[in-house]
């Protein structure tokens, strides 16, 4: 398992999401969805704006997913 720190501020989040940009396009349609599965938990669309509650447990799996196996850490 691996371990995640929770002192992670908001700042820090939008920077790691951000770094995925780049290789966004390269990724299968199936790979994008599965991603926004893991990541979003809820859009709201609203006449003031849009509001993604992400799913706290999310960045977790993805991170987990993409490490290989004797590289996650407890």
């Amino acid at each position: 398992m691996l371990a995640l720190d929770p002192t992670a501020d908001a700042q820090e989040t939008i920077l790691t999401l951000q770094s995925i940009e780049p290789v966004w396009d390269e990724l299968f349609p199936a790979e994008q969805a599965r991603i926004i599965q893991l990541l979003v938990e809820r859009v709201t669309v609203s006449p003031t704006g849009l509001r993604i509650d992400m799913k706290t447990t999310g960045m977790k799996e993805l991170i987990q997913s993409v490490i290989p196996e004797g590289k996650k850490a407890a």
